[in-house]
């Protein structure tokens, strides 16, 4: 989904733009490194790192657990690529959370329940809570949210909003018709 055009640009450009800002390093997990090679022309200055899975299986799971492996910052926000409105400023609440409540994990809930893929992880604790839960075979993002080694704080949908009052951070795209009718409202159209 990274490199599917978005506005006229490949949609991971946005994410790039929209969380570049507010991170220390930018790390891309992702098989197919090479067809992101274009990332190291458009953004020099970012040495945005591109990462196997650490698997040769796929999964919400998987995906985590190398971000965290990759990553060399005690906090990782994580972002799928397909979440065309993802913001730098909900990623700044969650870390100010994170630091204010102690917890491991600042996990987006609303009333379609967890939004792992905008929270924000504390890697040494989850490292090795993620590997417990993909040794038990679970490939769910939110599946380690249970073991008791981990402090999950829940950002209610009034936190989002206070971070990012436009909302939409968690609208995202599975299927090119989803893609388009998103662009299409974002372009106006």
């Amino acid at each position: 989904k990274a490199t599917v055009p978005f506005a006229g640009r490949p949609l991971i450009c946005r994410l790039v733009e929209r969380l570049a800002p507010v991170a220390d390093e930018l790390i891309v997990t992702t098989n197919e490194g090479d067809n992101l090679a274009f990332l190291d022309e458009l953004y020099p200055d970012l040495a945005i790192k591109r990462v196997p899975d650490a698997f040769d299986f796929r999964g919400a799971l998987p995906g985590l657990y190398t971000a965290l492996t990759a990553a060399r910052n005690p906090y990782v926000a994580v972002v799928a690529c397909d979440m065309v409105f993802a913001s730098g400023r909900l990623v700044v609440a969650e870390s100010l959370c994170m630091a204010e409540t102690g917890a491991d994990v600042v996990v987006p809930v609303n009333q379609h329940g967890f939004e792992p893929f905008h929270g924000l992880y504390r890697r040494e604790t989850c490292l090795a809570a993620v590997r417990r839960a993909l040794d038990a075979h679970e490939k769910r993002a939110q599946a380690f949210f249970s073991d008791p080694a981990v402090k999950v704080v829940e950002f209610s949908q009034d936190r989002v909003l206070e971070a990012e009052p436009r909302g939409g951070c968690f609208i995202n795209a599975n299927t090119p018709e989803e893609l388009k009718r998103i662009e299409d409202s974002y372009l106006g159209e």
